[in-house]
């Protein structure tokens, strides 16, 4: 290693202080993951598997089987019901649903159901 020269030590204190004038702040892991997340689009995914497990429970099994989740718009849950008839089942159950999800929710602001008839797979 070659010895520094008054020259050269005062260029390394100069870039040295001049970093310093702008230092930056520590980022939170938990910042850069959520943010990761979102732009990759696993916060819907994860978003999507939480509503499964909460509709599952909250319309048992009868109803769960012959119903799906969709995706969630304005706090408005979109379930695709297999046929009119469990549509209408789905219907008359409507605010007790609405109750049970809001509750498993949390911190998601579910203001309503909305039902229709698709494929489930």
């Amino acid at each position: 290693m070659l010895p520094l020269d008054e020259d050269d030590f005062a260029q390394v204190l100069k870039e040295a202080q001049q970093r310093q004038r702008f230092p930056r702040a520590p980022v939170r892991i938990a910042d850069v993951m959520s943010r990761l997340l979102a732009r990759k689009g696993y916060a819907q995914l994860q978003q999507g598997l939480e509503w499964e497990a909460a509709w599952s429970d909250a319309a048992g099994d009868q109803l769960s089987k012959n119903s799906r989740v969709g995706k969630t718009n304005r706090g408005v849950l979109e379930i695709t019901a297999r046929n009119s008839a469990v549509l209408q089942e789905l219907t008359f159950q409507k605010r007790q649903l609405l109750k049970k999800l809001q509750a498993a929710a949390g911190a998601n602001n579910l203001r309503d159901l909305r039902f229709r008839v698709g494929e489930i797979d």
